[in-house]
């Protein structure tokens, strides 16, 4: 969709704000236009919203329909969940370049998502949030009173048990980089993370609604190791013992194509650790948890690579 392209909601057969709906199909396109469209910047930044556009979405969040509810919500949900199963319906067969196209694909999507979070903060300020305060966010109370029942007793107060979610969502954050006393772009960013990282039930803002379903669509699939083929006599075979120590094989389709990057001869080593600073990046961005094997296994191939191809990744850290 051009960026003159612009849909006037006074002259459209069915105006935005007369309900949920139409919103949606003033939206789409907007939508369209930044999270699956080309784009030629090297970074994958989303294009622009015409700000007539932008100025009539934001008007008709204003009508008396209920636009900043479940409804545009689930929409959006299912939205995001669409474009993702395209980028992993059009990932390579081949592992030798999956990681090269898993990198750009996340950050073209991830800017797209950005995008739309900013096109869309009525639905963080009007539903969101409301949802956080009905205990329908990332973090719900039932997370805390699961771990302390074994402890609870009768003398319990409302302001321990508020306590202890506090404690809890602070250990949660602490998971993905805060420490205490950092600044607030440090506890938005693990706050980001946690949010994507929750289940898909929970309510949270629309950028991390985008990632979390990256998450679900196209990298968890990934991570999964195929299901063995053997036949039930299998089982009563006694292995033989191996002669030497049998090489590491990654059974997941991502972890396989981890470990061909890492190994691969013709691969620069700045080419490496470029995508792998990448990947590890959008894996912390989409709510991988930082104790997953590949993860971990990645920290440390970036953590011991040679000092003069680091600066990419320390670029990469703080950012979520």
């Amino acid at each position: 969709m051009p960026a003159s392209v612009v849909l006037n909601p006074a002259s459209s057969s069915s105006n935005p704000a007369t309900s949920s709906v139409a919103l949606w199909a003033y939206l789409k396109p907007a939508l369209d236009h930044i999270v699956r469209s080309s784009t030629n910047d090297p970074n994958g930044k989303a294009p622009a919203v015409d700000f007539v556009l932008y100025s009539g979405i934001h008007t008709a969040s204003r009508g008396k329909a209920p636009v900043g509810g479940s409804d545009i919500y689930d929409q959006l949900d299912r939205y995001f969940a669409e474009v993702c199963q395209e980028i992993a319906l059009n990932a390579p067969e081949d592992e030798s370049t999956l990681v090269h196209y898993l990198v750009p694909s996340f950050n073209r999507f991830s800017s797209g998502a950005q995008s739309a979070n900013r096109l869309l903060s009525y639905v963080n300020r009007h539903y969101v949030k409301r949802a956080v305060d009905e205990d329908r966010g990332w973090l719900r109370l039932n997370d805390v009173l699961e771990s302390m029942v074994k402890t609870m007793t009768l003398d319990d107060t409302r302001e321990k048990i508020s306590q202890r979610l506090k404690e809890k969502r602070t250990e949660e954050l602490k998971r993905w980089g805060f420490s205490d006393g950092d600044p607030p772009e440090r506890l938005a960013i693990a706050e980001a993370c946690s949010e994507a990282a929750s289940a898909v039930d929970r309510i949270i803002p629309v950028a991390s609604l985008a990632h979390r379903r990256f998450r679900t669509e196209v990298i968890e699939p990934m991570l999964l190791a195929p299901k063995s083929k053997g036949t039930s006599k299998a089982k009563h075979k006694i292995p033989k013992t191996p002669a030497s120590a049998a090489p590491y094989r990654p059974k997941g389709r991502l972890a396989r194509a981890v470990q061909h990057l890492m190994t691969a001869d013709d691969v620069q080593d700045e080419e490496r650790t470029r995508l792998l600073t990448g990947l590890a990046h959008s894996l912390k961005t989409i709510g991988v948890r930082p104790d997953h094997p590949l993860r971990k296994r990645m920290d440390k191939h970036l953590t011991t690579a040679p000092s003069t191809e680091k600066s990419d990744t320390d670029n990469a850290e703080g950012s979520c």
